[in-house]
């Protein structure tokens, strides 16, 4: 297997036919991603559509007042901004960075027309977005059926499938903001997560000592939401 660099980081762009390569390659920008930078606000028209290579970002539903619950997790594997080739232009959605790192961006006209070649481009994102769709069902369906403690390992598990490392960066605050839920929740169903040998958190670092043991203690969420993604998207080790 080449270990992919650069903007082929990305699944998505790692995907790409040749000759739809060569058109986008000049036309991509990479962008450092700060965490917690906001890439577009709800309702807003957007300028760019990004490919993570090393960050994450978080799509959330952010209410009147505020409180914010997280819709679906965004990394390599994927695309911020499927509103530009869905019809919308915008979305009741924001999108913030949970976890830093860097990206490339496409202007939007540039996706547009892309996508409205009608050609492998189209057919390549459409397949990603069923997968998006399906993560935000069970998203939803997790949130409102499963213990705080499954939601955190499910979550854990998304995030870690988008990084090549086994650590995140993050505060139990945004994670809290992320799942909609008390920050004094997190804490403990972190520590009980600890407690059990399969995370160490300390200072914001959250390091996976057991992956599998996260995964037997996840309920059926990840496992579809996952099954998903590789049935619809291109074996990264084969590119």
């Amino acid at each position: 297997m080449n270990h992919a660099t650069g903007p082929k980081l990305n699944q998505l762009l790692a995907a790409l036919p040749e000759p739809e390569w060569q058109r986008w390659q000049p036309e991509l920008e990479r962008v450092p991603m700060a965490l917690g930078q906001v890439l577009y606000e709800s309702g807003r028209a957007m300028s760019h559509a990004w490919f993570p290579t090393t960050a994450i970002v978080s799509l959330l539903y952010v209410m009147e007042n505020g409180a914010s619950a997280e819709i679906a997790v965004v990394g390599n594997e994927g695309i911020v901004g499927v509103s530009l080739f869905m019809g919308g232009g915008s979305t009741p959605s924001r999108g913030v960075v949970q976890s830093a790192g860097e990206g490339y961006r496409l202007r939007s006209n540039v996706m547009r027309a892309e996508f409205e070649r009608a050609g492998p481009v189209m057919h390549l994102l459409l397949r990603y977005t069923q997968a998006l769709i399906t993560q935000m069902a069970q998203t939803a369906v997790c949130n409102r059926h499963h213990t705080l403690h499954q939601q955190l390992c499910r979550w854990l598990l998304l995030s870690l499938d988008r990084l090549e490392v086994n650590e995140l960066v993050m505060t139990q605050e945004l994670i809290a903001n992320m799942l909609g839920v008390r920050r004094e929740g997190v804490t403990e169903a972190a520590l009980e997560l600890q407690r059990l040998g399969l995370i160490r958190y300390a200072r914001g670092h959250i390091k996976v000592l057991d992956r599998p043991g996260l995964e037997r203690r996840a309920c059926e969420c990840y496992a579809v939401v996952k099954k998903e993604y590789d049935r619809l998207l291109p074996d990264r080790t084969a590119t």
